[in-house]
């Protein structure tokens, strides 16, 4: 398939937000990222819901939310009803991954699972075939800008050999760090989405840097 796209809005100017996201419509973009971040699970706060529902009134693309926040369970519902087609949680911050997994599922959206860098992705191979997608973390979460993590490449072709040899047809997004210098690397490796915040948003023709990491 096709490398997917999804800009993270987390990069983008918050003082001229509907030009930045009428700039990721007229793209070759696939999704909207946007990052939840609670100020507990992890050390920033972003923005919630009514930015969300704000991006969402002028998206033409699905937005795909990943919930950097504890005790997502409480909260699937109203990022549903505020657009997001896409939902992924923490491991590290669900208790009952599985039932979470069920209610996004439950809502009609696409569930995914987020792990931070130390996490290893064994810890998905009991519930694989549940999953549309596993967003793994290439950079510490709660900030962009950060250095891409080497080891992510070893951690993709790992979960791409689980995903096979489970049948599943989970798709693998990588958040954090991405770029030109990397995107190609990562595709070759198992990734199927890329996301990509400072290099978009930074860049002195956005567009021109999303065809380009999209390849």
């Amino acid at each position: 398939m096709k490398t997917l796209i999804a800009p993270s809005v987390l990069a983008a100017d918050f003082a001229n937000l509907q030009r930045d996201v009428e700039m990721i419509n007229g793209s070759e973009a696939d999704f909207f990222h946007i990052d939840i971040m609670d100020g507990a699970f992890v050390p920033n706060i972003s923005f919630g819901l009514p930015v969300c529902a704000a991006i969402n009134k002028h998206a033409k693309k699905p937005l795909d939310v990943h919930l950097m926040i504890n005790n997502p369970d409480q909260y699937l519902e109203a990022f549903r009803d505020a657009g997001a087609e896409w939902i992924s949680v923490h491991l590290e911050a669900c208790t009952h991954l599985h039932r979470t997994i069920q209610r996004i599922k439950e809502l009609g959206c696409k569930a995914g699972v987020a792990i931070n860098p130390h996490t290893s992705v064994t810890l998905l191979e009991d519930i694989i075939t549940e999953l549309d997608y596993v967003c793994i973390m290439s950079v510490n979460p709660g900030f962009g800008g950060q250095k891409f993590i080497e080891k992510t490449y070893d951690k993709v072709r790992q979960l791409k050999a689980i995903i096979t040899e489970a049948g599943a047809n989970t798709l693998i997004e990588i958040d954090g760090g991405v770029d030109n210098s990397n995107a190609a690397a990562l595709v070759e490796a198992g990734a199927s989405i890329l996301v990509a915040g400072s290099y978009v948003f930074k860049h002195e023709d956005p567009k021109e840097a999303i065809r380009l990491i999209k390849g």
